[in-house]
């Protein structure tokens, strides 16, 4: 069994609110230091087999079908050590 992780980031010309919106409040709770903030989704795959070449296309036909916009967003796919 293996896991596989799909990170999924808007595009960097994208404009992200919630990102922003986060990066505001974070001054009013006493963080300093952050310039910007960008939003984000991960996805945990569990395989059933080993995370092979054509198990690791399988999770990026997902990625390209369901969990990413790839006309807004880039995603990376990646083998986690167990």
């Amino acid at each position: 069994m293996a896991r596989v992780i799909v990170e999924v980031m808007l595009k960097p010309e994208i404009l992200d609110p919630q990102g922003q919106a986060i990066a505001r409040a974070l001054p009013r709770l006493g963080f300093s230091g952050v310039s910007s903030v960008r939003q984000g989704k991960r996805f945990e795959v569990e395989l059933d087999g080993p995370a092979d070449a054509a198990a690791l296309d399988e999770v990026r036909k997902m990625a390209e079908t369901l969990l990413a916009n790839t006309v807004i967003e880039d995603y990376a796919v990646r083998v986690e050590e167990q």
